[in-house]
This record gives C-alpha cells, structure tokens and sequence, in this order.
C-alpha cells in the first residue's frame, strides 16, 4: 500500500479489532459477569468496526475527500470492486448456513433488498454493504461540496443514526422523527448501516490520518482516555434508562475514535502487512466457527462445559478462526502469482518526513507566512509531481518551477494553486502561461515589456535584483519598476527577489544579506503603497528560513531544506531544526563475482585486486545520476548494514562494490546508495562531500529511470 502514513499501529490493532468482532458474537464474560460483559462487547468492542472503516477512509478516500483529484479514482473504485466481490464470495460462503437456520424463509423482494443493501446476508455481513454505501456516499457529497459542508451532512447523519440506535428512547419521542424511523425501519432493521455509521468514520479516518494531524502521544493517549470513559459512562446509563433500540453508536464514540486511530498512526512501528489479510479472514469466517463449537459442544460430552463457560467458547471459537484464517492467508498467498520485486535502482520517499520537515519550517515563520516550496528540477530529483501531490494533501497551495515545462507538467498532474515559473519563457509559449494557469516571473523592465506585447492578461511576479546581479530589475530603478505597474496587461500579483549569500555566517555575509533585504522591503514598500497593497512579497528560501525567518514576506520559497538536507554536511549539521531526509536511493546486486589476487576489473582495468576479492555488480550507474567522480574508491555503498567500497570506474548502467567482507551480499539483494541499512547511513551530503559539490546537485541529477515510491 502507499500512503504518507505509518501503517505500524493500525496493523496491529486489526487483528485486536477482529477479535473484538468475535467477542460481540459470543459474549464471553457473560457466564461470569453481565456488567463486565456489557462493558467488553457494547462499548470497547464497539471500537472495531469504526476503525476499519477509519482504515478505508485514511489510506482509500483520504486523496479524493482532500484535492478531489480525479486520478484518485481508481484507487477508489479498485477498492469498492474488491469489497464487493469479497461481499459476493462471503454471501455464498454462508448461504448453506443462512438456508440451514431458516434465515431467508418466505423472504419477500423488498426483504432480500434489505439484506443486500443494509443488514447483510448473515448478521456480521452487513459491514460490506456499509462501507460500500458509505463510501459511495461520502464521495459523492464531496464532489458537490467543500469538505467542511461534507462533514457536517456526515455528522447530522449520525445523530440521527445516533437517535435511532443507543438513543432511541429519546429518538423515538422525538416528533417528526419517531415516524422517520417508523418507515426506515421497514427498509433498515437498524441505524448502523451505510446511510448514518459509515459516512462520518470513514472521514473521521482521513482527517485523522491528514498529514500534520498525529500530533504529541501523550495528548493523544489522554484525549482518547478521557473519551472512551465519557463513552463508558453514557453506555452505562442508557442502560440504566432502557433508552437503547441497539448499542452501536455513541455520542463519545466520535471523539474516542478520532483520538484513538490518530494515536495508533503516531507511533513508530514497522508495517506488518501480512496481518491485513487475517485480520479480514478473521472477521470473515469466525460465524462459522460460532457454529462449529456450538454443535461440537451439544454433541460431544466433553465439549459440554463451552456451553456453560463464555470464557472458554469465545477462546476456542477465537482459536479455530485464528487458525483457519492462518491456513487461508498461506493458501492464498502460495496460489497468488508473485509480486514483481522493485527493479534496477530506484528512489524511496518518506512522505512521513516531508510533512514533518514542512510543518518544523511553518513553525519558523511568522504565521502569516505561507509556504511556496522550489519543486523545480524534478522537485531536486525526488519527482515534482509526487511531491507536489502530497504537498496539496497537506494544504499547500503555491509552488515554484524553473521552467514552463516544469509547470505545465504539474498542472497536468492535477495540482492545483498558484504555480510561478521562476525563469525564462519565450515569448512564442506566452499562451501556454494562460492556458494553464501558469504565474510567470517578469525578469526585467524589458522582459516586462515583452509579457505585456502579447496583448492578453498574463500572471505575474516581479524579480527584483537586490544585490545578487542575477535575474530581476534593480531595486534602485524606480522609474523602471513603475513603469511595468503601468502595463496593463501584466496582472502583478508579487514581488519578490533571492539573496545569495544567507547560507554565510560572517559578519560580511550576515550584513550583506541584510543590506539585501533592506533594499528588496523599501523598494516593494514603495511600490505597492502606491499600487496594489494586497501583492504578495517574498524573498526566503531555505537558508533564509533557516537564518533569517524574521526577514519573511508573504511567501517563502524552501527548496533543499524541505527535502530534509542543506547543501553541506557542514550546514545540516549546524541546522536549527531537526529535519529529516526524505530520499533514500538503492539498487539491486546483479551478480556477486569473486577476482583472484592480481586480475583486475571494469573499464581501462582501473581497479587490480591485491588479495581475493568479492565484488556485487550493483545495476545503478552515472546514468542515474550517480556520479563518475566516486569511482575508484571514492565513494561507498551499504549492503546488509555495512560499507562497501565503490571499486573501479562507475559505468553508465553498472557499479561494482568490494563485498569480500560481507558474506550476506547476493544477487537479487539491496544496496543502498543514499539512506540507512542497519546502523549506517549515507547521506546525499556524503556523496556530495566525496563528488566535491553539494548536495543539490546529486539529488537534482538524479535520473528519470529511477522509480519513485512513495512510502
């Protein structure tokens, strides 16, 4: 599964979740105590089934409820197609037993339609239908609607489920809707269905899985303590009253639920797909095994005390789907054709550590000031349209590129906001910049002049040189400037320049880029006193963020620094903020070949084994980016934790590695170039410190034939 979040907590929770199923089912502490029984299946079991449904709302719909991004489709539909032919094989599964126990005896056209839609086919069925209806619901509402007005449908649907569930005492007293429920009853045999429980869990899920939401653990952990006990005590007192027609929503369940899903996607944990698919075998097939120890136990005397133990039936019924639902998992996974493994070289990106490196570069800005992240150069070799997707998840929207083609590429990917091409557009593509909605830089007064030629309203955002005599027309030209606030058909909508030396921390530096930010901000003060006050200003990238977040503007323009890396290890190390790298690089081992004292190796024979040598041929080479300069022992890799040496010279498709101390090093196995492997870690400032650049350009140059992953 791809996704932005951490998939540690939620997997472990399924299976608990799947086993709290089954005790709603059995009731196993009902032989022992009612109270106690009460309290396990109608209120901390009642958690179960809205944290799968969170689950789908989190890592299915999460992309559709927030850009309405039409691309998100398929995921969607692939996940409805799939519910729905497991919702078909669970029908059959259990239509012996259905027609056995009488279930659909004399059943009319309107009732099969009940349980198709509503109530299932068999009483734990109707989670398939729900999550179906719901899904198709919530979808729907967000396509008409902004997200805020989506929620609150969501929200009144389940009060008024609500009303009709645990608190149907005082629903049902209610004029108006007592004879809404009268008639929904005849459709619905209860409330927890698609229409009112569904809908708002499955958003409940992607906001609470919403990049920036997990929050400190310890507000969390209270957050849902103080809920589940708020929802402990209205169970227990619509007890008290009688009020319940059925007990599976809660007024405290929402919040309870938001805090608990939020808290399990904050801890760090490792992903355990494998428990996916028997968590849903358990949930699946325990009915049956309800059944199996129930006959066993009437016709096998010494089976006789599950019938008068709770306890001991719910273990054995629990133990049976366990086991079954192993057995189903294994089958499956032996008759299901093999994943392709991921090829040659690629790139994996953590997108847990870009939001967090987004929201630690917020938190060092003025609030009023609003991110503009540099995804130009393919988003500095991470992919431009990948990151700027998951940057719109989180809310931003104004990006920069280099180039027309950079923003054209965005927008056909769907991301939405203000994109600003920062460099040179030929005055032949002017009407790309319309026809994509595209903000163009005015590069100077004579640029200007060209932009505004064309005849029709362009964006723009006015460079000003303010001392670094690159792109922008000098500061001290007022005439210039005020002349471009004249074309009228240049729609200014900024001002903004870049200072060249704000990764220094000389006093010479220091009071340069301060005399630049002193000459941007009284130039742009002039200007727009007198035009437009409502232009928006900006002049940080990422060392200005970093060093001078009290000089921000409206904007600011991270670039290397929202990737979680600075320039020179040097400048990550004296970092303010604890930013995290969200690139990690890696290769396959082709082959793993053994050279003999004195034979030698790869291209011009560069490197000569002086004692037998092991060497991995990694499929990686400088036409993806790697650089040539690391050959011959310049640079190294990670293989099965530790450093291997790079040997001879770095070939356009190859590279071979020194593994003779590395016994685990085999074909078919990971080396990594940029990332961790055990407890080593190579970082893009390390290959740049032994490339003698920086780090900007060897992720920049990182090639397109790598696959980008998002994890």
């Amino acid at each position: 599964m791809r996704t932005q979040k951490n998939c540690g907590g939620p997997d472990r929770f399924r299976v608990l979740a799947a086993f709290l199923v089954i005790a709603v089912h059995t009731s196993p502490l009902s032989s022992l105590n009612a109270e106690a029984d009460f309290f396990l299946t109608r209120i901390l079991a009642r958690t179960a089934v809205p944290f799968f449904l969170m689950v789908t709302g989190c890592f299915v719909l999460s992309g559709w409820l927030f850009t309405r991004d039409r691309r998100e489709f398929p995921k969607i539909l692939r996940f409805l197609k799939k519910t729905l032919l497991l919702y078909g094989l669970s029908i059959l599964l259990y239509l012996p037993l259905g027609i056995y126990a009488g279930l659909y005896r004399g059943l009319e056209p309107a009732g099969l339609l009940r349980l198709l839609l509503f109530d299932g086919t068999f009483y734990h069925l109707w989670y398939f239908p729900a999550c179906i209806l719901g899904a198709a619901l919530l979808c729907l509402l967000r396509r008409f609607l902004s997200l805020r007005a989506a929620a609150v449908l969501c929200l009144m649907l389940y009060v008024i489920g609500l009303l009709g569930d645990s608190w149907y005492g005082l629903g049902g007293r209610i004029p108006g809707l007592s004879a809404f429920y009268a008639q929904g009853f005849r459709l619905f045999s209860y409330t927890r269905n698609g229409l009112f429980l569904a809908p708002v869990f499955l958003l409940l899920g992607a906001l609470a899985g919403r990049p920036g939401a997990f929050g400190r653990s310890k507000a969390l952990s209270a957050g849902f303590l103080f809920s589940f006990l708020a929802m402990t005590v209205e169970g227990f007192c619509l007890r008290a009253l009688d009020f319940q027609r059925h007990d599976s929503m809660y007024l405290f369940l929402l919040p309870c639920m938001y805090f608990l899903f939020r808290l399990l996607l904050s801890r760090k944990a490792k992903e355990l797909p494998g428990l996916r698919p028997f968590s849903a075998w358990i949930y699946i097939l325990h009915p049956l095994f309800i059944a199996l120890v129930h006959a066993l136990s009437n016709r096998v005397r010494v089976l006789a005390v599950l019938n008068r133990n709770s306890l001991l039936f719910y273990l054995a019924a629990a133990a049976l789907t366990a086991l079954a639902s192993f057995f189903a998992v294994r089958l499956l996974s032996f008759l299901r054709p093999p994943k392709n493994p991921r090829g040659r070289a690629w790139i994996e990106l953590d997108t847990r550590a870009l939001c967090r490196n987004v929201r630690l570069l917020s938190s060092r800005l003025p609030s009023s000031c609003r991110l503009m992240p540099a995804v130009k150069a393919n988003a500095y070799g991470h992919g431009a349209v990948l990151i700027a997707r998951e940057l719109n998840r989180m809310g931003i929207r104004a990006f920069c590129a280099a180039s027309l083609d950079e923003g054209i590429e965005l927008r056909k990917a769907g991301i939405r906001g203000e994109i600003l091409i920062l460099g040179y557009t030929h005055p032949d593509q002017f009407s790309s910049l319309r026809r994509w909605s595209l903000t163009q830089t005015v590069l100077d007064a004579s640029y200007g002049k060209l932009l505004n030629q064309y005849g029709r309203k362009l964006k723009v955002h006015i460079a000003l040189d303010s001392g670094m005599h690159r792109l922008g027309e000098p500061c001290g030209r007022r005439d210039a400037l005020e002349s471009m606030f004249q074309m009228k058909h240049l729609k200014i909508r900024g001002l903004f320049s870049h200072l060249c030396v704000s990764d220094g921390s000389s006093p010479e530096e220091r009071a340069y880029t301060l005399s630049q930010a002193e000459a941007f901000y009284r130039a742009a003060r002039a200007l727009c006193q007198e035009h437009l006050p409502r232009i928006k200003l900006h002049l940080l990238a990422s060392y200005g963020i970093l060093n001078y977040p009290r000089l921000a503007g409206d904007y600011a323009r991270p670039g290397i620094a929202l990737y979680g890396v600075l320039s020179t290890r040097a400048d990550t190390e004296r970092c303010p903020l604890p930013l995290e790298p969200v690139l990690a690089l890696k290769a396959r081992i082709a082959a793993v070949k053994t050279l003999k004292a004195g034979e030698s190796a790869g291209y011009g024979l560069a490197f000569t084994a002086g004692r037998d040598t092991k060497i991995a041929v990694l499929s990686i080479g400088y036409a993806d980016g790697l650089p040539r300069s690391l050959s011959c022992g310049r640079g190294h890799v990670l293989i099965a934790g530790r450093k291997a040496r790079i040997l001879g010279r770095i070939c356009m498709d190859q590279t071979l590695a020194d593994v003779t101390d590395i016994p685990e090093a085999a074909p078919g196995g990971t080396a990594v170039l940029i990332g961790t492997s055990g407890e080593e870690t190579i970082t893009a400032c390390d290959l740049a410190a032994w490339a003698d650049t920086i780090s900007n350009e060897i992720l920049s140059r990182l090639g397109s034939r790598l696959e980008r992953i998002l994890l």
